[in-house]
């Protein structure tokens, strides 16, 4: 399946530094351009916008980006998105300008489809071993999501490798071909022993160690504190 184009306007910024916290507080997100062909420029956009665009193109899907007032819009990727880590607000994003008629690598999700029999008659459980893989291609082919059709898992042990799965002949997947991506794995139970741990007095914990620095102590040392304490202590003058 391959993405539809989602649009994003954006304007040129000239605000820098700690007074991008000023931006932020009108609703809007410093963000950068940047390519293989083209120097970086400096942007701010709608928060409200961009969190919409993310939920949709994600880190794979291309974005006709609008500056300003120009007449044709330049084609991005979300390259890197930083959000706060308690408000989960947006804090800035990268956006990378492709060149449409030169290859580029994104991460393409793994959307299961379809129901595993064994499942189904409680031979197994389907366990993932990836989410996504690194594929190559022209931005215009660049798909969605690459869909695993499970429907063909029948029986326990069964398993879909990176080279089962089924993709555009213009899209090369670059993961090693004998990575796992699903597999029924037998139900078993499991049997979880309880180690019940000795407890130590407290008073044992404290004859130990004061005997342990005893132990460290020079002879000397501990002669002396065996006189002071044998010295009965002496009256107060009068």
């Amino acid at each position: 399946m391959f993405m539809e184009q989602i649009e994003l306007r954006a304007e040129t910024r000239d605000v820098f530094g700690k007074k991008t916290k000023r931006l932020r507080r009108s609703g809007l997100v410093p963000a950068i351009l940047y390519g293989p062909r083209a120097e970086p420029v400096s942007l701010q956009v709608r928060e409200r916008d961009l969190r919409s665009v993310l939920d949709r193109a994600g880190m794979n899907q291309l974005i006709s980006l609008w500056i300003d007032q120009a007449d044709r819009p330049r084609m991005t990727l979300a390259r890197e998105v930083q959000r706060d880590l308690i408000t989960h607000s947006l804090l800035h994003v990268d956006l990378y300008e492709v060149v449409m008629t030169e290859k580029i690598t994104a991460e393409t999700p793994l959307t299961l489809v379809g129901e595993a029999p064994a499942v189904a008659t409680k031979a197994g459980l389907l366990v993932r071993g990836l989410a996504s893989v690194q594929v190559q291609c022209l931005p215009s082919e660049l798909p969605e999501f690459i869909a695993v059709d499970v429907s063909a898992l029948e029986e326990k042990d069964q398993a879909i490798l990176v080279k089962d799965l089924v993709v555009d002949e213009a899209v090369e997947i670059l993961a090693n071909p004998e990575e796992v991506v699903v597999k029924v794995l037998p139900l078993r139970e499991l049997e979880v022993e309880e180690v019940v741990e000795e407890e130590v007095e407290p008073a044992e914990v404290e004859v130990i160690a004061v005997a342990k620095e005893r132990e460290e102590e020079p002879e000397e040392v501990l002669e002396e504190a065996e006189q002071v304490e044998d010295e009965e202590p002496e009256g107060e003058a009068e």
